[in-house]
């Protein structure tokens, strides 16, 4: 019999029918200055913009990024690329409410400070060595170095806003949980 789900009290062992076709496209992080948060998305971690929204009216812009495969490419009509980006898998939305970036004290908050509650979003990286030296030559800051606690082979960096990233190489990762 085929996996579907592992089983916990509360976990629904049948599809509903009415979820088919459900796919999770996109988590959102507001940002302080989107050029800072922009540059550090597709220079440092390789995403690219497939769209940005405007909405003077309310004061603010949502740039919606991913990252492409090789050879992957979206439409090049705005509507069609608008349509294609909300039917994706694992698309990064930034929010940047206008002002926010001139405002010199202002932040906010990363989920990891009490109270608690957001935690991070995660990249796999097919070489983690690798992208641990890529980041030290960028300065990206580390929250916790592959090598570092009781986890091993995880990182975690920060972005410019503070918000946690996790860095994993998923074939170091298969007794992550696991006794021993």
């Amino acid at each position: 019999m085929p996996f579907t789900t592992e089983s916990y009290p509360g976990v629904a062992t049948d599809l509903p029918q009415a979820t088919r076709g459900f796919v999770l496209n996109h988590s959102m992080l507001r940002v302080k200055d989107p050029q800072i948060s922009l540059a550090f998305y597709t220079r440092v971690l390789g995403m690219r913009v497939l769209r940005k929204l405007d909405f003077p009216e309310m004061k603010f812009s949502l740039y919606f990024l991913a990252r492409m495969q090789d050879g992957e490419q979206a439409p090049e009509d705005a509507g069609e690329r608008t349509a294609w980006t909300f039917s994706q898998r694992g698309i990064l939305e930034l929010t940047h409410n206008w002002g926010t970036e001139s405002a010199p004290e202002f932040r906010y908050h990363d989920g990891n400070a009490q109270p608690q509650g957001f935690g991070h979003i995660c990249f796999s990286v097919p070489d983690l060595q690798a992208a641990v030296a890529w980041f030290d030559q960028n300065e990206v800051t580390y929250v916790k170095r592959p090598d570092q606690g009781k986890m091993r082979n995880v990182a975690f960096i920060k972005d410019p806003d503070g918000y946690w990233i996790e860095i994993v190489q998923a074939d170091l990762l298969k007794q992550l949980g696991q006794p021993g």
